[in-house]
């Protein structure tokens, strides 16, 4: 028999197949009609303390957000040597073995595997060497500051090599992987909309782990992180759209697992008597996020109404528009500010602009259209 985690994938998948793609939004909707069939057999499993969330029912946003904080936020704190003698009451597959995110292969063999304590890192030069503290939340981007420096809810036994490899780049969706671990986590150039330098991209079976993780230190830490530092994912606590448009899709798409819900009662019960509130509630990373996400999406949409090609350029640079035909107003400068062409036109499928006479090098480019606005840049050879 199929999980319940399978099967919420499969009515998804059957969903898709019957109506086609579909955006964030949409999946969010249908997601919330399906929680309530999928996860409640597991919350009925977990051991949530009679009364926790009271102080939370009936709220959305960001009032939600606040609650959830004042709820989780009087934890005890795990020393950072302590996390070493957590994992193995946090972190331990049925065989006795460590449950490494980096490293198990769900439904078939792992590359290596590790014994608590023995393998513990120490030095490493290839995986498989030895495990350590794996930050999903790097410690760069709250600068190492005692408290969320040693929180389980986001700190995972890993692979050394591999964390290392990860290093704090943020999470996302890789096509084109220069780096590719054993049991297929990749890192590379991010494809979802909003970024396009460097993330990791797990594998599918622990994505949804990680952005419970990321919505618990956004909300546990809230109005708490003025020591933390931005990164290209995070404004001190806060999740930027781009990055939080990719966590709750992850959400979505790998639902709360027997695992999550085994450690949530682990780190409550043996350590830090606090709960990640996505775990307990799914819906909750909904309640608060998704209108941000909404705004997000449209805004990307709107961002990518246009293109170019080829890139780079010789003779002629196309315009090439992905919405309905439209009228525009297109302006084109060099480096220096110069402006080499500035036209309004009425554009359909594309518009090609002859640039022979230009010299050679990079060119910034404006569209405006209707209900968009284009910033782009080509290198003319």
């Amino acid at each position: 028999m199929l999980s319940l985690k399978y099967n919420s994938l499969l009515i998804l998948h059957t969903a898709f197949l019957i109506n086609g793609p579909v955006d964030l939004l949409s999946l969010i909707t249908m997601r919330k009609i399906l929680t309530a069939l999928v996860f409640v057999p597991l919350l009925l499993a977990s051991q949530i303390p009679a009364g926790y969330y009271n102080s939370a029912q009936g709220l959305s946003g960001n009032n939600l957000k606040i609650a959830l904080h004042n709820i989780i936020k009087n934890n005890s704190v795990v020393s950072y040597n302590g996390l070493w003698s957590a994992f193995p009451k946090t972190d331990k597959k049925a065989n006795g073995k460590v449950w490494d995110i980096y490293s198990t292969v769900p439904a078939g063999t792992p590359p290596y595997e590790y014994t608590f304590i023995t393998n513990q890192c120490g030095n490493y030069n290839s995986e498989g060497d030895c495990y350590n503290r794996e930050h999903s939340w790097p410690q760069s981007w709250f600068n190492a500051t005692p408290g969320p420096d040693s929180d389980l809810f986001h700190i995972y036994p890993t692979d050394g090599k591999v964390n290392g490899v990860r290093s704090n780049y943020p999470y996302g969706n890789v096509t084109s992987a220069s780096f590719t671990s054993l049991n297929g986590g990749k890192l590379g150039p991010c494809t979802n909309a909003g970024y396009n330098l460097t993330v990791f991209e797990p594998i599918n079976e622990y994505k949804g782990d990680l952005a419970r993780g990321y919505f618990y230190m956004s909300t546990r830490y809230y109005s708490e992180d003025g020591a933390w530092s931005t990164s290209d994912a995070t404004n001190k606590s806060d999740i930027l759209p781009w990055q939080l448009s990719v966590l709750l899709q992850w959400h979505h798409q790998d639902p709360v697992s027997s695992k999550e819900i085994a450690r949530n009662d682990s780190i409550y019960y043996k350590f830090q008597n606090n709960r990640n509130p996505f775990i307990d509630n799914p819906l909750w990373a909904d309640s608060i996020w998704s209108t941000t996400i909404g705004i997000h999406e449209r805004q990307a949409r709107l961002t990518q109404a246009f293109s170019l090609l080829p890139v780079p350029a010789g003779n002629e640079v196309f315009i090439i528009n992905h919405s309905q035909p439209s009228h525009v107003n297109y302006t084109i400068s060099d480096v220096a500010g110069k402006i080499m062409a500035e036209t309004s036109t009425e554009l359909n499928d594309h518009l090609n602009i002859n640039i022979s006479t230009w010299p050679s090098g990079v060119y910034f480019v404006t569209i405006t259209g209707l209900n968009s606005i284009s910033r782009l840049k080509f290198i003319k050879i």
